[in-house]
């Protein structure tokens, strides 16, 4: 089935294009000079909608600023910030090239999506496949890993096996970066074991979600599952798994997004960009914070209610996980729209009723609202699911939106991120340090 429209709604995304003064500000230049580049033939502009001012493609002009050696403008001291049209965060909601994030993902399959934020194209039914020499790798490496090892362990090697499996990874022109993450991102999730015994993932054709939402044929979702639970998946256990990877695909300039965007500015291979996300996605504070609400559901659950929870969590002077976000003053729209979901799936019901109970408990104290940890935790928690489930879902999300950052970085001037350290050591001239076996003697 396809995903139709109703009548009067929006109409399909579109290309990103910035107006006039956005156009004026990236080149450094007054609009009256943007209008003269325009006569000159060095851009191209449409009419606005309405038929007020002009609108200029998103890519002409960055690469007229790449050709004028146009600078970003300074951003504040003491910031690291920079251009990006990927994600906007604005409001207590956020947006993927413009469009409501929540909304792509809620109606579109994770591929769909990744397209959208690769491309500014909403491609339809897009299929992606996880090519035999890379996947074979990359499962003789996870193979070879200690049974304890946890699931970002296997997606690291994963990733670094993929690499060595293909020789074209150091081509950074912008399809061979597709092709190579098109490819990357089922490789992962191939790669990882089936948890105790479950069965294959079916391997049916996979086609977009259909008007309410659900996902019909098996996609990355239905993949993914039995990498995550023994238990059968249902068909809105899978609509919230697949929605989860929609919405987390990029966040703006998260830590391991950052992380990516330094590597590609020194023009590492989207593999190594994959692997610097990882390494900055393993810490408690980031991708792992769903693997600590996990734990607090589950001892909620066997203890009967939040409260002695959460005052065991204050009284040790620990906060409480699943609980506020630095870019949100309400509830984190991912959680919402997770919630939203959850509610229809019956097995749910007893953690997502403990979640509530966390956030009203805590917010006696302290005005803090459910993200998007919590959300996932919920989901791991009623589905049989291990504590490190919402990280392994994060982690596989996440590498379509570091792909997004590579390829914008690709684009700029290479190793621009470069800070200066402030030196707070021993002032020169400091005298020769003296030897360990001088000092015996």
């Amino acid at each position: 089935m396809t995903d139709q429209a109703d009548p009067g709604s929006r109409s399909e995304p579109t290309a990103h294009r910035l107006t006039t003064r956005e156009t004026a500000e990236r080149l450094g230049v007054k609009p009256e000079t943007v209008y003269a580049y325009v006569s000159r033939g060095q851009l191209s502009s449409n009419r606005a909608p309405g038929g007020r001012g002009s609108t200029f493609d998103a890519a002409e002009v960055e690469a007229l600023a790449r050709r004028t050696g146009r600078r970003e403008p300074t951003p504040p001291a003491g910031d690291l910030a920079f251009r990006t049209g990927i994600t906007l965060i604005e409001s207590d909601r956020y947006y993927f090239r413009g469009v409501d994030a929540t909304e792509l993902a809620r109606r579109h399959t994770y591929e769909e999506v990744a397209e959208w934020l690769w491309t500014g194209e909403l491609r339809t039914g897009m299929r992606f496949a996880a090519p035999a020499e890379a996947l074979a790798a990359a499962r003789r490496t996870v193979g070879a890993l200690p049974a304890h090892c946890g699931s970002t362990d296997r997606l690291r090697v994963a990733v670094v096996a993929a690499a060595a499996a293909d020789p074209l990874r150091f081509d950074l022109s912008r399809e061979a970066v597709l092709g190579g993450a098109r490819s990357l991102i089922p490789t992962l999730v191939a790669a990882l074991p089936m948890v105790g015994g479950a069965p294959a993932a079916s391997s049916g054709t996979l086609v977009p979600k259909d008007a309410d939402g659900g996902i019909a044929e098996a996609g990355l979702a239905r993949q993914l599952w039995p990498k995550l639970t023994a238990r059968p998946a249902d068909e809105a256990s899978l609509d919230v798994l697949d929605t989860a990877l929609g919405l987390l695909i990029d966040h703006d300039l998260a830590a391991s997004t950052l992380a990516a965007r330094v590597a590609a500015s020194a023009r590492a291979h989207p593999y190594a960009v994959v692997s610097a996300g990882l390494g900055v996605l393993e810490g408690p504070l980031h991708g792992a914070a769903s693997g600590l609400a996990h734990r607090m559901l589950a001892e909620a659950l066997e203890r009967g209610g939040a409260a002695p929870v959460v005052a065991d969590h204050l009284r040790t002077g620990r906060r409480v996980p699943g609980l506020g976000h630095r870019l949100y003053t309400g509830e984190d729209p991912r959680a919402t729209t997770l919630f939203a979901l959850l509610a229809k799936v019956p097995r749910a019901a007893p953690a997502l009723a403990a979640a509530r109970d966390v956030v009203t408990t805590t917010t006696r104290h302290a005005p803090l609202h459910a993200n998007v940890d919590l959300a996932l935790a919920v989901l791991s928690a009623s589905s049989g699911m291990a504590p490190e489930a919402g990280e392994t879902v994060f982690a596989i999300s996440r590498t379509a939106g570091w792909i997004a950052h590579a390829l914008e970085e690709y684009g700029e001037r290479p190793l621009r991120m470069r800070p200066t350290g402030q030196y707070n050591g021993p002032r020169p001239p400091q005298p020769l340090p003296v030897t360990m076996g001088a000092l015996l003697q």
